[in-house]
């Protein structure tokens, strides 16, 4: 495989995983509750207390998401505070429109989406 392909293959899969990771319905619900606490984010209990999601699995969601970086994660004393990546959102958003329009120069693919 030529590097450049090879190089948008691995970008490829990158996306694929973080699309992975919140493919579930409990971990999107996790990523909506910790967009709308941004930038600050949320302690490990409130999350769980506000989406009903026991602890133990509410754990094994946050560390998925974690691992694929669409979540970081703080320590202040004895809290954990989970916030949204922002970045690696607009990372994701921008990689699905790379190519928006570009068959048909409907619009300018930067014009689609702007994250701030």
């Amino acid at each position: 495989m030529a590097p450049g392909r090879k190089q948008e293959s691995e970008r490829i899969a990158h996306f694929a995983d973080m699309f992975g990771a919140m493919g579930t319905e409990p971990r999107l619900r996790i990523m909506r509750l910790l967009l709308e606490a941004h930038p600050t984010g949320m302690v490990v209990g409130d999350i769980g207390n506000e989406l009903d999601i026991p602890s133990s699995t509410l754990s094994h969601h946050l560390d998925k998401l974690k691992n694929e970086d669409l979540v970081t994660v703080r320590r202040e004393g004895t809290f954990l505070w989970y916030s949204a990546n922002a970045k690696a959102l607009q990372e994701l958003l921008a990689f699905l429109y790379d190519e928006c329009c570009t068959r048909s120069n409907v619009v300018e693919p930067n014009k689609v989406v702007c994250c701030k």
